[in-house]
C-alpha cells in the first residue's frame, strides 16, 4: 500500500513575496516536501552566479527584471514569462543586469 502525506492549499502572490538583497542573491523557501522544492529567487542588479550544476531537476519561471542564463554554454535571455528546464548536471550560470531578478526555482 502506498500512503500519501497530504499537503495544504498554498496561495501567494509571488511579485509581493519578492525580497531583495543589497548584494548578491537571496532563496526565499516557498514549499518542499520529499519530492519537491520550490524557493523565490531574488538577485540585486549586477549579481553573478558563477557556473554550477544542481543534482536534481531545475525549472526556472522568471517573475521580474532580466538577466542571463548560460545553459550548457547557450545564452538565454531571462524576463518575465521565461520558462527554463535544466536536467540535473547541466552545467549552468547566471549574470543580472542593472535591474533586480526575481524567479521561482523548483527542484525536483
Amino acid at each position: 500500500m502506498n500512503s500519501t502525506t497530504p499537503i495544504s492549499s498554498i496561495v501567494t502572490d509571488l511579485t509581493e513575496q519578492a525580497d531583495y538583497p543589497e548584494t548578491g542573491a537571496r532563496n526565499k523557501p516557498l514549499y518542499k516536501d520529499e519530492q519537491t522544492q520550490h524557493g523565490l529567487m531574488c538577485l540585486a542588479a549586477g549579481t553573478t552566479i558563477a557556473e554550477h550544476a544542481s543534482p536534481r531537476n531545475v525549472t526556472v519561471t522568471v517573475v521580474a527584471g532580466q538577466g542571463t542564463l548560460t545553459l550548457e554554454g547557450r545564452e538565454i535571455r531571462l524576463q518575465p514569462g521565461v520558462f527554463v528546464v535544466m536536467p540535473a548536471n547541466a552545467p549552468h550560470a547566471l549574470q543580472t543586469t542593472d535591474s533586480t531578478l526575481t524567479f521561482l526555482l523548483s527542484k525536483w
